[in-house]
């Protein structure tokens, strides 16, 4: 009986040992999924078992992990299709049929770990075949850690694309990356994150490397570049009318909406969504589009023979997203820039390119258009910007409207030096005390003025601006980077004269990228009403306007910690034109007024007006001079707006 305990135990021993050893199933990773996977309430919208029916898409780029003759796997996806589960079920797949060391690379660690806590330990937990072989966290020396879980046969492990020590030591049979084109460009100092771990599968002749991310920028997407190097393939659907493939493309999507204001804020409602076929033009809907037969079309093919398979998908086929809710995305980003990259990254699955949807110096001033008085009609608050150079003060005066609607009133300059008397009278005179009227004779004067304290001249600006605090002028201080909030709570600043504080004053610091995007973004605007800048067909807003407003443009620099930046436009060296409209623009959003209430105030003093013009000169004389008092009040009181 001892000698069977033995012979038992001996056995069971052995087991495990040729457990390791045994040739995988003859299974695709869609198969193994299918029979094996199940999807955790934690990070699927249907969890449950695995189904590739949903994501017919996701069956070629799955199966090519287990074809023999590719090695490498691109997938360009957007978001809300499944392209991380296509990573889950590879990594799945390895653990239990295929065993070798994995290395999953992030984009920092933080996004390992949250990728490790919300998908990975769901999935092995929530699949037997896994769990069996994955042993418990809570187990003592377990090997099952946040950023490695060992299996028999390998090593999961997750870390940044920044950790060079983990991207460089050890052999790797496979390497996996999730979201490749927000990846560091550089391992600390070692180099490109994606090139030092394809090294280390050198010594492995059936090594597998796969990289997934929604697309971002035109020649600078690492994704992209990838992309290029397989069969590039596009997921194309059938055309109900002519049978003819094509991708489904937002450019094919048409739709009718209503615009509505609700508490000053846009509102979208979408209606009759349709698809056209590019190739017969003939109309179908949504459902009939997702239920029409689909396949993977490659533009190049012979990259296959070369071992690389690559993928470009878009969120029209998905499943869970709506084409109406793409549509309203889209809707609500009109108008910036920044939202509308994230639609057309995560949505259409395109990259962004920097078009250059600035509108050119002749196209502006063609729509410049004639103000029959000072101040159009529409124009609520005035402020002004000035910009501040050795020898001169250039100032733009801005009209805003309701939703953002503005109107440029006067562009000027006047010269001399900024500590001296001369320069601040002809500035208070020309801006800062000037009252413009409407065509019924009503005024305004500035609400408030942001003058740069920028150049050799800071501490004489802070010592007018102080001067003339009663007349809300107050000093700015620009602060370029694409995290610096557009406006803040104003600072106070020391006023040094001759080495002595002599007081001190308030200072407003700009973020002065932030505020050329929404110029830049609103200058796109086409239609009059929300966002739109009007202009007046004059001499001060000539070429030489259009060219200095139209003098820096975003730019992509790829070696850059803050890749976006903000550059001269060569032949265009002169920015005070955009400095004055950014001053004058970040001035009314600092102030706060209600619009509304102006509107009606204006509203009332414009029928006090024509009241007192059509009033017989028969009325009793006691009665003119209440009006008379009355309209008075209000000009005094617009006149110190």
């Amino acid at each position: 009986m001892a000698n069977n305990a033995a012979i038992v135990r001996l056995n069971r021993v052995v087991a495990k040992a040729m457990a390791g050893m045994l040739p995988p199933d003859d299974l695709t990773v869609t198969e193994w999924a299918e029979r094996n996977r199940r999807l955790s309430a934690e990070s699927a919208a249907e969890p449950g078992p695995w189904r590739t029916e949903r994501t017919p898409y996701l069956r070629e780029p799955m199966n090519a992990w287990t074809d023999p003759k590719v090695r490498h796997i691109v997938m360009v996806a957007a978001s809300q299709v499944g392209k991380s589960e296509f990573l889950n079920n590879c990594i799945g797949y390895v653990i239990d049929q295929d065993p070798g060391s994995i290395l999953f690379i992030h984009p920092t660690t933080i996004d390992a770990k949250e990728y490790s806590k919300l998908r990975i330990a769901p999935m092995i937990r929530d699949c037997p075949t896994l769990r069996a072989k994955v042993s418990d966290p809570k187990s003592r020396d377990s090997g099952n850690t946040i950023l490695q879980k060992t299996y028999p046969g390998g090593i999961l492990t997750m870390c940044g694309s920044t950790e060079a020590h983990a991207l460089a030591s050890k052999p790797i049979r496979y390497v996996l990356g999730d979201e490749r084109d927000r990846w560091a460009l550089s391992a600390g100092n070692e180099g490109d994150p994606w090139g030092l771990a394809m090294a280390r599968q050198t010594t492995f002749y059936n090594a597998k490397s796969g990289e997934v991310s929604t697309p971002t920028v035109k020649n600078a997407s690492a994704i992209e570049a990838s992309y290029a190097t397989g069969t590039m393939e596009r997921w194309k659907s059938r055309c109900p009318h002519c049978g003819e493939y094509h991708e489904i493309r937002w450019a094919d999507i048409r739709f009718d909406y209503d615009e509505k204001l609700i508490a000053g804020n846009k509102t979208y409602k979408v209606r009759d969504i349709y698809y056209i076929c590019p190739g017969c033009g003939c109309i179908s809907t949504e459902l009939e589009m997702k239920h029409a037969p689909a396949r993977w079309e490659a533009d190049n093919p012979d990259a296959y023979e070369q071992g690389t398979r690559s993928f470009w998908l878009n969120a029209f086929v998905s499943q869970w997203a709506s084409w109406e809710s793409i549509i309203l995305k889209y809707l609500e980003a009109i108008g910036n820039s920044r939202k509308m990259q994230v639609v057309y990254n995560t949505c259409f699955g395109e990259l962004w390119e920097d078009r250059g949807d600035l509108q050119d110096e002749d196209s502006l001033m063609a729509r410049r258009e004639e103000y029959h008085a000072e101040l159009p009609d529409g124009v609520l608050v005035l402020t002004a910007g000035v910009d501040t150079q050795d020898d001169r003060m250039e100032y733009e005066i801005i009209g805003h409207g309701h939703f953002g609607e503005t109107w440029g009133i006067e562009k000027g300059l006047i010269m001399g030096r900024p500590d001296d008397d001369a320069t601040w009278t002809k500035l208070d005179e020309m801006v800062f005390d000037r009252v413009l009227h409407f065509e019924n004779g009503i005024g305004l004067k500035m609400s408030m003025s942001f003058v740069d304290e920028g150049g050799h001249f800071t501490q004489d600006v802070r010592l007018r601006c102080r001067e003339r605090i009663g007349k809300k002028v107050f000093c700015i201080k620009g602060m370029s980077g694409p995290d610096k909030p557009y406006t803040a709570p104003p600072k106070q600043m020391k006023i040094v004269v001759k080495g002595r504080t002599v007081g001190k004053c308030w200072q407003y610091q700009l973020g002065v990228d932030a505020g050329k995007q929404i110029i830049m973004d609103n200058l796109a605007v086409q239609t009059p009403g929300s966002k739109y800048c009007h202009f007046p067909r004059r001499d001060d807003y000539g070429s030489a306007y259009f060219a200095g407003l139209l003098s820096e443009r975003l730019v992509y620099k790829q070696n850059k910690r803050q890749p976006w930046q903000w550059e001269k436009i060569p032949g265009h060296e002169r920015n005070e034109v955009l400095d004055c409209r950014n001053y004058a623009m970040a001035a009314f959003k600092a102030l706060p007024a209600d619009l509304d209430k102006i509107d009606r105030k204006l509203k009332e003093m414009s029928g006090a007006r024509r009241e007192r013009v059509a009033t017989p000169s028969v009325i009793a004389p006691a009665a003119k001079p209440q009006v008379r008092q009355k309209n008075r009040a209000l000009e005094r009181y617009y006149d110190d707006w």
